[in-house]
């Protein structure tokens, strides 16, 4: 099968090319014995031309080549460097290949743009340093930048180590923290496509997307304990047609987050658990946040996590207000999470006493927001709850059969609303709708 039209139009010229070759060695072999000497040179030189050609664009660089030990214990650094930079400066469609086995890595970035479509094969095991000291200078492990056309896959895992560094991490009691560092980042790339791969217990987030467009997110699974601070599982910023499927993702914090600047962003047969949930945010905390407009999340599974579907906004903030806009979350299965719905404007992850000083309202608006079809069991008896701004109510709001019960029998799930403008409510209303 041919897997691009590059590939094919190779695949044409070449058996055309060839098809020439053995048409004019049979007419020589035809007007002359004598000919037989030149047949075969001839021949020879076609045949090597026609190889060439049909491997024009299948180049494979082996990490192994390149001076990699794989042993677990030493740095392979330089030697995926090597390799990667070999295979960039290569067109057609480049391979990186990593075999089997566990390579020590230290933060590294791999840099285009490239000349061909590259493609990281990655069979082994990666393993990033334990000591934060190595990361001086880096907040990301592994680093792919400024790349248009890649291919991530071959059911490897990037192991973040994060367990040596959980018990460093401050940001979940100081809202001025230094942040630990990122397992994978995405960072000015296009048409990006990871899949089939394991991230594993990453320090910090284990994926960030920033700054990127057309990123696709197939088939990963990521996880990290229930108690590991901070490990979104994909957090999106500033990039547009970005879209995750068929994924599973197990964290301390949440499944995906979509920051400011997110458009067209794509959730679907996700499964969610443990973690916070999937979030839009948290959005509002700084002055000049982009809009959010264009999220669809369906065909999710969420378990036991501590939300179920979000929107959070800090308090406060300088108008004008970024906007939330055109989100649909529908047919969501809920097992066990508490707050399946919530839109959450008066978010502070921190201590009362530290979130008590600002007293003003979000700025962020939220507007056109359609929950559908979704069902399940609520861990809390408030199963809806839409807490909007008093600034900036939320507009266009819709519930669309909702069938939430609460764990415990005989006791009626609830909703509640605040500062809810206008919406509307439909089909099967299970908690019976606030707005």
């Amino acid at each position: 099968m041919l897997s691009s039209s590059y590939d094919y139009k190779m695949a044409r010229h070449t058996c055309s090319a060839c098809d020439a070759h053995r048409v004019m060695s049979l007419f020589l072999h035809r007007r002359s014995d004598m000919a037989f000497p030149l047949v075969a040179l001839f021949f020879m030189i076609s045949a090597r031309w026609c190889l060439e050609v049909a491997h024009a664009g299948r180049q494979v660089f082996d990490v192994m080549d390149f001076g990699a030990i794989a042993d677990g214990e030493t740095d392979d650094s330089k030697a995926f460097i090597r390799a990667w930079m070999k295979a960039c400066a290569s067109p057609g469609r480049p391979a990186v290949v990593v075999p089997k086995g566990e390579y020590r890595l230290q933060p590294v970035v791999f840099r285009g743009p490239c000349k061909g479509y590259m493609q990281v094969r990655l069979a082994g095991d990666l393993r990033a340093p334990d000591d934060l000291a190595a990361f001086r200078g880096s907040h990301e492990w592994i680093n792919f930048a400024s790349i248009d056309g890649l291919l991530v896959t071959g059911g490897g895992t990037f192991d973040g180590r994060g367990a040596s560094s959980w018990h460093l991490n401050q940001c979940p009691t100081n809202p001025n923290c230094k942040p630990l560092p990122v397992s994978i980042k995405l960072g000015r790339v296009r048409n990006v496509t990871i899949t089939g791969v394991t991230s594993l217990d990453s320090k910090f987030f284990h994926v960030i997307i920033i700054g990127s467009q057309n990123v696709s997110i197939h088939r990963v699974t990521i996880r990290a304990p229930r108690d590991s601070p901070n490990t979104d599982g994909v957090h999106i910023q500033g990039s547009s047609n970005v879209r995750i499927t068929d994924t599973a993702i197990a964290t301390g914090d949440d499944c995906i987050s979509v920051g400011p600047g997110s458009a067209d962003i794509t959730v679907s047969g996700v499964n969610c658990g443990p973690g916070h949930g999937i979030s839009v945010g948290s959005l509002g905390r700084h002055p000049g946040e982009e809009d959010v407009r264009g999220l669809r999340v369906s065909n999710c599974t969420l378990a036991g996590t501590a939300n179920g579907v979000r929107i959070k906004t800090w308090r406060g903030g300088l108008r004008p207000g970024s906007v939330v806009s055109g989100l649909v979350f529908e047919d969501i299965v809920m097992r066990k999470v508490r707050n399946p719905i919530i839109i959450d404007q008066e978010y502070c992850p921190y201590s009362s006493s530290s979130c008590r000083h600002e007293s003003r309202p979000s700025v962020v608006k939220i507007s056109d927001v359609k929950f559908k079809n979704i069902r399940g069991v609520s861990a809390t008896q408030v199963a809806v709850k839409l807490s909007c701004s008093g600034a900036s109510p939320c507009h266009g709001l819709e519930l669309r059969d909702i069938d939430l019960t609460y764990v415990k029998r005989g006791v009626a799930t609830e909703s509640r609303c605040e500062n809810v403008a206008g919406g509307m409510a439909g089909g099967m209303l299970v908690p019976p709708s606030c707005i």
